[in-house]
């Protein structure tokens, strides 16, 4: 997911004097496994799937597709969602899930885990140790929002050729591109790969994933990435989690899905202080601005023992015993979570005392989370309003440097012309 394996590969073509060298090159050439597509979708025909998915069960799903640009790139984002029994019951009273996929275009496994679920929770296919009654009692109380695929366009250069692009078509990091501690830097910061542009919400992606999160304001939110094994909460942007007693429930939930689903092999714990700070994450963004209750990010496969040069190999199973093994422990993973999701919820409101017990009570603990920090909301203003400040700042030191510059040659020449 974020710079865990930020690596890049590139193919350069050198004029080599001896075997040796060329032999070398060969070799390291040898280490990048291609795409295998007698396991993978390609792009297109991924989300051809998905629209024909769609198309026969109209009762239970429905698709959108959301535009947008921004000096002269553009983006388009599928959304499928999953109501059963569409819209007779207000959507309000339901648990509301958003669930994003392929924000990382090297990262082809976690598309192939939404595709799949899809398949499951439309009844095309089952899931092992669960009947249809079961589940079909169980998503009566659900609506599913699905991205299968949000960086379509750093997909279709990966499927061009570029293995290791996690960037978009322009070659921003779209996890880096979210405004809360936005532009900061590590000392470990890769500049190519985690590249957070000019401005939160400059690319079209991320403008997209904001008014859909907003607009549909869910329950719970999961970032499905690969490059390692963990079952991330906030925060990204320091090693610390959110303070209050829903922390504990929250971990409490991440770890029985390790035990249940990552066969206690994930990491749990904040992205901050798991691993290393990352900074401008869609992540925190939902949970400290869009006040998603329960808001995580998933990593789940990752190849330690793969080579640098290997990007598809390091973020993806090319074997097709560890392919489908992925999918089904992550299936069964977001079924855990849609079937106990309300029940963890409903613990947190005991938590905070908010004395409601049924789900259209998830409205007001969303509405009255982070008092003051809803849409448009003062704390989301101060938030951008300081990172606007902050590159001001940077413009005016810079300013102030090269007139000082300036001021110091002309001193010196002048100096000259007078000692001649």
């Amino acid at each position: 997911m974020f710079g865990v394996w930020e690596v890049r590969y590139r193919l350069v073509t050198l004029d080599v004097e001896t075997m040796g060298v060329s032999d070398e090159i060969n070799s390291s050439e040898s280490l990048v496994t291609p795409i295998n597509y007698d396991l993978y979708h390609s792009s297109d025909s991924l989300l051809k799937k998905v629209t024909a998915l769609v198309g026969r069960h109209p009762d239970r799903l429905s698709m959108e597709k959301i535009r947008a640009q921004n000096k002269g790139y553009s983006a388009e984002i599928l959304v499928v969602t999953y109501s059963h029994v569409q819209r007779q019951i207000e959507e309000s009273s339901k648990f509301r899930i958003l669930l994003t996929f392929g924000q990382h275009g090297r990262e082809l496994i976690t598309s192939e885990v939404a595709f799949r679920l899809l398949t499951i929770i439309s009844g095309d296919k089952s899931l092992h140790n669960m009947g249809p009654n079961s589940l079909n009692a169980m998503k009566d109380k659900l609506v599913i929002k699905v991205v299968p695929m949000e960086n379509l366009n750093g997909r279709k250069l990966v499927e061009a050729g570029d293995l290791c692009e996690r960037r978009n078509g322009r070659g921003v990091d779209l996890n880096r591109n979210w405004s809360v501690d936005w532009g900061k830097k590590e000392e470990d910061f890769n500049p190519y790969e985690e590249n957070p542009r000019t401005a939160p919400f400059s690319e079209p992606e991320t403008q997209i994933m904001r008014r859909l999160s907003k607009s549909f304001s869910p329950h719970l939110w999961v970032n499905v990435h690969s490059g390692m094994e963990a079952l991330f909460m906030p925060y990204d942007h320091r090693n610390t989690t959110p303070n209050g007693l829903a922390t504990d429930m929250m971990r409490s939930m991440l770890e029985e899905l390790n035990h249940h689903h990552c066969h206690d092999r994930c990491l749990v714990g904040s992205g901050g202080g798991s691993r290393y700070l990352a900074h401008g994450t869609s992540t925190d963004y939902m949970y400290d601005v869009v006040n998603i209750p329960l808001a995580f990010t998933f990593e789940i496969y990752g190849d330690s023992n793969a080579s640098s040069k290997d990007c598809f190999k390091m973020f993806n199973p090319d074997d097709a015993d560890t392919f489908y093994r992925v999918l089904n422990d992550w299936c069964g993973a977001f079924i855990m979570i849609f079937e106990s999701g309300p029940n963890w919820l409903e613990k947190i409101y005991s938590q905070v005392h908010v004395n409601q017990s049924r789900l259209v009570s998830m409205n007001s603990y969303v509405d009255n989370k982070f008092k003051g920090r809803k849409e448009g909301s003062s704390y989301e203003m101060i938030d951008f309003g300081m990172q606007e400040l902050r590159n001001y700042f940077r413009f005016f030191m810079l300013s102030s440097v090269l007139l000082l510059f300036m001021f110091c040659s002309r001193i010196s020449k002048s100096k000259y012309i007078t000692g001649t």
